[in-house]
């Protein structure tokens, strides 16, 4: 499937020559530096170990309790193999545990151990996601609320693309 099927601006965006830079195309670049930059930043900031990924899995078990591995991975935007390599490091650190499911022997269950409980809520969790939300100060309210309309907005166009993709190709 080529790009102007799903786009039809995509080939007239990625050909046009001339002088100025095309606002779209600077869109993707200025989007591509912010994200690499950010999440640049967001590891900056983590402690002991915790990266984003890892946070947001702790505060998951933490706010919700015990899951279903392949539950929290759709939860947070990760593959399986990505889950498993998140949940064997926490887990190597004792901070979570694999259980049975208590009704399906396929699934596993990931919850929090007592340190894990202890590490969430009083020296890492709080501090850390405080820390990586500083940022968003920098706008005021409304450039906030603009922001996030605006993030949800792009990820239901990737949705909404990757859904045509699938259909397109058969799949």
């Amino acid at each position: 499937m080529s790009s102007d099927e799903v786009c039809p601006l995509a080939e007239e965006i990625a050909t046009r020559a001339g002088g100025d830079v095309d606002p779209l195309r600077r869109l993707v670049e200025d989007t591509a530096a912010f994200a690499h930059a950010y999440l640049r930043w967001i590891d900056a900031q983590t402690a002991e170990g915790l990266n984003l990924p890892r946070l947001l899995l702790v505060e998951r078990l933490d706010c919700k309790g015990a899951a279903m591995m392949r539950t929290l991975a759709d939860e947070l935007g990760l593959s399986p193999r990505n889950m498993t390599a998140l949940v064997d490091s926490l887990e190597a650190e004792g901070l979570v545990r694999r259980k049975p499911h208590p009704t399906d022997r396929r699934a596993t269950m990931v919850e929090l151990t007592e340190d894990g409980a202890s590490a969430a809520c009083e020296t890492v969790l709080i501090p850390q996601m405080g820390a990586m939300s500083c940022l968003f100060t920098d706008l005021d309210p409304e450039e906030q609320e603009q922001f996030s309309a605006a993030l949800a907005a792009l990820r239901e166009g990737m949705e909404r693309r990757t859904e045509a993709a699938k259909v397109a190709s058969g799949r």
